[in-house]
């Protein structure tokens, strides 16, 4: 583990850039930059198309360590490069950033209320890569739909089951059982959920920390104990389909948490604003949700 970047994690003042956008909502993610369909004919086109994208958003200067510790990758964006260093390396080195990875594969079907993680077959070698290309930490994405004791259970214990083999490999793995938003008891899926974390952080060994990464919650300062949790390097907030004004207006009422948004933080950009018009918005963004993530 580099150093350097967990004081910068665990101490440092700003939030995490979620960049991640995978095969599945890159076509979602490009529409919300104006790229259309027709613009592009092959997956292979697609993904250049959306690491253009994100390379304008991490060249932009005001995309910096001043506000942003760390950048959440797609599995693409870590093997591509970025002004000639890959993608990780660019970002520590020329910015001050920390690169993390999302590794899971996506959700499988709901079933008795969550949608549990896809199987991730290759993860030991994902893993290998990862090291091998300078990243800190991992992030893998579960969703809870329904307050279901024994289905919150199980997606507690698929997420420490995989981060455990994370950080067998020296690296730090976001935990991130969503709560859905939409959900008519969400509430009670938050209590069920932090209760099964807090659990499983105690059965850690020394030495071992993760991140959370969690919905805003329904109840303000709701995470206060996960966050003093003393093998709990990191608690981060997804915006989870907020819009960035509502999801920055509930994190300044988290004290302690900080936001790793994705639609969020590229709201208002678009493929044909001039550069001082691009720079100028996301210098918006980042500001707003920076404020709030130091609250």
């Amino acid at each position: 583990m580099n150093e350097n970047q967990r004081d910068v994690m665990k101490k440092g003042k700003g939030f995490v850039a979620a960049l991640d956008q995978s095969g599945g909502s890159t076509p979602k993610a490009l529409l919300g930059y104006g790229v259309t369909e027709d613009k592009y004919s092959s997956d292979e086109e697609m993904f250049d198309l959306v690491h253009e994208m994100r390379t304008r958003i991490m060249t932009s200067p005001g995309f910096n360590s001043e506000y942003i510790l760390a950048a959440i990758l797609f599995e693409q964006t870590m093997d591509r490069k970025v002004e000639g260093l890959f993608t990780g390396d660019y970002l520590w080195e020329k910015k001050g950033i920390v690169p993390i990875l999302k590794v899971d594969k996506g959700l499988a079907d709901e079933e008795d209320g969550v949608q549990l993680m896809k199987p991730i077959p290759e993860l030991r070698e994902l893993l290998d890569r990862a090291v091998e290309k300078n990243i800190f930490g991992t992030k893998m994405r579960s969703v809870i739909k329904k307050a279901n004791p024994e289905s919150i259970k199980r997606i507690v214990q698929q997420q420490f089951e995989i981060g455990n083999q994370i950080m067998a490999k020296g690296l730090v793995p976001i935990i991130e059982p969503e709560v859905d938003i939409n959900s008519s008891d969400k509430r009670e899926s938050e209590e069920i959920l932090k209760k099964e974390i807090l659990e499983h952080l105690d059965s850690l060994s020394e030495g071992q920390e993760v991140m959370l990464k969690l919905s805003l919650p329904s109840v303000d300062g709701f995470y206060k104990e996960l966050i003093e949790h003393p093998k709990v390097m990191r608690v981060v907030a997804l915006s989870g389909g907020y819009s960035r004004e509502e999801a920055v207006r509930l994190l300044y009422n988290n004290s302690g948490l900080i936001a790793s948004f994705s639609r969020a933080l590229v709201e208002g950009l678009s493929v044909d604003q001039s550069e001082k018009e691009f720079n100028d918005m996301l210098v918006n963004s980042i500001t707003e949700i920076y404020k709030a993530s130091i609250s």
